[in-house]
């Protein structure tokens, strides 16, 4: 039993109230949207991503004989509750902005149709998938644009959080424009193209550095990487001048040599001066070790001789900003719209759509949130993904979802693509759906002041 497909991945309090939903017949249809509430300071937009994972968590969620039994031996629930979930099959609908695409505040990016015990129970791993997956991507596309032009690989499943994090980080990464991962199960699984070197740790097994050098180049002729700090890396940088020609009468290329500690922005350009005065002025420079966009930019705009970046901890923990503030809230059932109305967690009730508006040159202008079914100028993001549990339309390739987010990143309005720390992007609520929240204010405070 793989305990992330599991049913049991939730949180208890899902259960308890799928039992209070079917103890008291509350089994009308239900409109759930997934969308962030407030983005951080330092994350001026977001990509859409993890929705294939989640999709694919809808289609296949079963119980198993043996977690019906688990759940039946905690005495929690009640017979009832068990039989509807040993018969579980996630038959609703699913709209959602297709991954890939540029995302703000207050936008429904996912949106679920169900009866409500099955809408209901879903919220925590959807919550998980698309949070994580969307956190990362936006995290990644903000090394994109630091870094334009410059090879972006992966190196942080050792400092995930933990397995599906590692490999999921790999995956968002690829998708907002990184040129791909370490992990090698990343390309087992999607396809990402995978990079490696080598580790201190070949070249410490060895009393000689050119030694070391040579042996693994043998070993490993194609796209040779060679690690050049684990002593002196000028030293090191000379060993290599010293190699390749022998190499090269091999048939056997120096690629790259990679960077992973000390001054990187001083390194680099006397490593770049050792290599092209001794002829390999096409050997590339490739760098590692503790990188964010910060620094990355900061070692560009000062000159930095760097062709590429492996990025590890700040990628795929996101550690800068930790968590998005997100949420997954009822705004439709049996047939009223629903809102929350807590202080600085309001919600906009009813089913919504976002329409994107673009000035002449093909930037964002602006995004509408309106009622589904209503009409404003610009182009509808949300569509129709699952229908009666079943997804619409073929898997679309990982490819096709990265060429989305390219595109859209380079839509995004100059100063959000400077990582401008003061840009703001214009999301409008339109007069309809504000109307329509104050119509739902206005039968709360009725009933409110009904005594049962």
């Amino acid at each position: 039993m793989d305990p992330l497909t599991s049913p049991l991945l939730t949180d208890l309090y899902q259960l308890n109230m799928c039992q209070a939903y079917l103890d008291h017949g509350e089994t009308d249809t239900a409109v759930f949207e997934f969308f962030v509430r407030k983005l951080p300071e330092r994350r001026g937009f977001l990509i859409a991503a993890g929705l294939e994972q989640a999709l694919d968590y809808l289609a296949q969620l079963r119980f198993s004989p043996a977690e019906i039994e688990w759940l039946a031996s905690t005495g929690r629930f009640s017979r009832a509750l068990l039989d509807h979930l040993a018969a579980f099959q996630f038959a609703g609908d699913v709209h959602a902005v297709p991954e890939g695409r540029v995302v703000f505040a207050n936008e429904p990016i996912l949106r679920v149709t169900a009866p409500l015990p099955e809408a209901q129970l879903v919220e925590t791993r959807l919550l998980n998938i698309l949070h994580f997956q969307s956190l990362i991507a936006a995290k990644a596309a903000r090394m994109v644009l630091a870094a334009p032009g410059k090879l972006l690989v992966d190196f942080g499943l050792r400092r995930a959080h933990g397995a599906d994090a590692g490999l999921m980080a790999a995956r968002a990464s690829y998708i907002a424009g990184f040129a791909g991962t370490a992990t090698v199960l990343a390309e087992q699984q999607f396809g990402i193209p995978s990079f490696g070197t080598m580790a201190h740790s070949f070249i410490q097994a060895h009393d000689n550095e050119s030694i070391a050098f040579e042996r693994f180049a043998h070993s490993r002729p194609q796209n040779l990487t060679l690690l050049l700090d684990t002593y002196d890396t000028e030293t090191a940088a000379r060993a290599v001048v010293a190699l390749a020609p022998r190499l090269a009468a091999e048939g056997i290329h120096v690629r790259a040599v990679r960077l992973d500690s000390g001054d990187l922005l001083a390194l680099s350009k006397s490593v770049r001066a050792i290599l092209n005065a001794g002829g390999l002025a096409g050997v590339t420079i490739f760098a590692s070790g503790g990188l964010d966009e910060d620094n990355i930019g900061a070692m560009l705009q000062a000159g930095a001789p760097i062709d590429g970046f492996g990025i590890g901890t700040s990628l795929t923990t996101s550690s800068d900003v930790a968590a998005l503030d997100c949420a997954y809230k009822l705004q439709e059932y049996a047939g009223l719209p629903r809102r929350k109305r807590s202080s600085g967690k309001a919600t906009w009730p009813g089913r919504k759509q976002v329409f994107r508006r673009y000035m002449a040159d093909g930037r964002m202008a602006g995004d509408i949130v309106a009622l589904e079914g209503d009409r404003e100028d610009g182009e509808p993001l949300v569509e129709l993904v699952m229908r009666d549990g079943r997804r619409v339309g073929d898997r679309p390739p990982l490819a096709e979802i990265r060429a989305r987010a390219v595109r859209d990143i380079e839509r995004l309005p100059a100063p959000l693509r400077a990582l401008r720390p003061d840009a703001c992007y214009p999301v409008e609520i339109s007069d309809t759906l504000v109307r329509l929240a104050a119509e739902v204010d206005e039968r709360l405070a009725q009933h409110a002041s009904t005594v049962w």
